[in-house]
């Protein structure tokens, strides 16, 4: 069958899709940027890959007319506290438009368990989206998820977060909710088993692990299968943001993600039936085993996606390409070179750079900028990097995005989400000559901008002099 894959680059979508090839499905992938599909090269030559931003008004033609299926895994939670509902109704609405030119039979839509009836914000525009999907011109296929444990997804990257850094937690009420977590390799398999399956046309299903649990015992259950214990004590007096600014702070979250996090988690999730569960004779994880599951995966370095990676995840939601290219004009610069008596040596130090191999010198002063920009609202370093040695257009690296990964010409640019008076990009490269060159920019807002660059400037001597040695010359193989 061909399908139309939305939200191919996000932590569903890039889990999905090699599953969807491997049934031997033709796959037309639809993202807002096609540099930032992080594929290897043998998978981008299997599918077809349209720019489509649902956003924008619609355009006709954009969308093969020989469409059989189409996934819709497209949210905004992360992008807004407080407009994020309208953003996704009008991707729904946009997408019903383009579907209505295409031969599409059945479209497959990922949601939430609503149960409750007082829904969260986002529960609410989940249910949203759904009832204007089911105004389209094509059968609609309904998966409604609990969390979803598996190695990257935002809310395991959560839980290792808070477990792994806090043995004694002070927690909010909200961690005695019940819900009802599913492993993500479930969750795939669900989203491949009601292809074409005519049982499952207009209509909603609950999907979920076999555990109902609320967070505290979640919390608990993840230090046991780690190995240690922890403590939990609830308190009833800690507001909505306060609990906002506790998850913002301990784990790798955004601020805008744990206000909507918070807001959802008051709300029971229990699925109310297993009907799809029975049809498609699935028996699914218990949440121990999705943790097993997914540190198996972290520890093999197999992690395939991760939310961090996604572009909600910091602070820049799209047009990021309009940097990539560096400014010569009104602008400071760092520049070093050297020259490097083992060019590949150097060039897998480059693509490893950041997460838990770090900056190669002064790794300190690397995590002390990190908690500052934290304390002034940025992303900080906790978002790492999702693969050891592999970087794509993209993808987030400590509080870096990665505008380019060009490793057949030996380059790398970054641009800077931290927070900062001005813009600032950090670029590597080796030449012909086997010279490094590593280069940082910066162009100032203002005088503040100025004064922020010549106050760190005597850092800048050591550290970047430092951590040009390390790439030419540390072993980290």
């Amino acid at each position: 069958m061909k399908i139309l894959l939305t939200g191919a680059n996000g932590y569903i979508g890039m889990r999905l899709l090699p599953q969807l090839l491997e049934l031997g499905h033709e796959v037309v992938c639809a993202v807002r940027n096609e540099r930032r599909l992080s594929v290897d090269k043998e998978t981008r030559a299997q599918i077809e890959v349209i720019e489509l931003d649902l956003l924008e008004d619609f355009s006709s033609g954009k969308i093969p007319k020989d469409i059989d299926i189409a996934y819709f895994l497209i949210h905004s939670m992360s992008s807004s506290t407080q407009d994020f509902d309208k953003q996704e109704a009008i991707t729904a609405h946009n997408f019903n438009a383009y579907l209505a030119e295409t031969t599409v039979q059945q479209v497959i839509y990922l949601s939430g368990i609503v149960n409750d009836t007082e829904l969260s914000k986002h529960l609410s525009s989940r249910k949203n989206v759904e009832d204007i999907l089911y105004h389209g011109n094509f059968n609609l296929t309904v998966l409604r998820a609990g969390i979803i444990v598996g190695s990257g997804s935002s809310s395991f990257e959560i839980i290792r977060d808070l477990c792994e850094k806090l043995p004694f937690m002070i927690t909010p009420k909200w961690v005695l909710t019940k819900t009802q977590p599913i492993a993500i390799r479930d969750v795939i398999s669900y989203l491949t088993g009601v292809i074409g399956h005519k049982e499952t046309y207009n209509d909603s299903f609950d999907i979920a692990g076999p555990d109902v649990l609320t967070y505290k015992e979640m919390l608990h259950q993840y230090a046991k299968a780690r190995g240690f214990k922890n403590w939990i004590v609830t308190v009833p007096i800690m507001t909505p943001k306060l609990s906002s600014y506790w998850l913002y702070f301990v784990t790798s979250t955004s601020y805008k993600l744990a206000i909507n996090l918070v807001d959802s988690m008051k709300m029971e999730v229990v699925a109310k039936d297993q009907r799809l569960q029975d049809l498609l004779e699935i028996t699914p994880f218990s949440y121990m085993e999705a943790i097993d599951m997914a540190f198996k995966k972290i520890e093999q370095n197999l992690v395939v996606s991760s939310w961090k990676d996604s572009m909600i995840s910091g602070r820049f939601r799209k047009n990021l390409e309009k940097h990539i290219q560096v400014p010569k004009y009104g602008v400071l610069t760092d520049k070093k070179s050297m020259k490097v008596d083992d060019p590949e040596l150097a060039l897998q130090n480059i693509w490893k750079i950041g997460g838990e191999t770090g900056w190669y010198y002064a790794n300190w002063l690397w995590k002390l900028r990190g908690f500052m920009d934290k304390l002034s609202g940025g992303v900080g370093l906790r978002r790492g990097r999702t693969h050891p040695d592999r970087i794509y257009t993209g993808d987030a690296l400590d509080f870096w995005r990665v505008l380019l990964a060009d490793k057949k010409n030996k380059r790398l640019l970054l641009f800077a989400e931290m927070r900062l008076p001005g813009e600032a990009w950090l670029e590597f490269e080796i030449d012909e000559s086997n010279v490094l060159h590593q280069t940082a920019t910066f162009r100032p807002r203002g005088l503040r901008g100025r004064l922020y660059w010549y106050s760190v400037l005597p850092f800048h001597f050591f550290i970047f002099g430092g951590m040009l040695r390390g790439i030419a010359t540390k072993n980290n193989i």
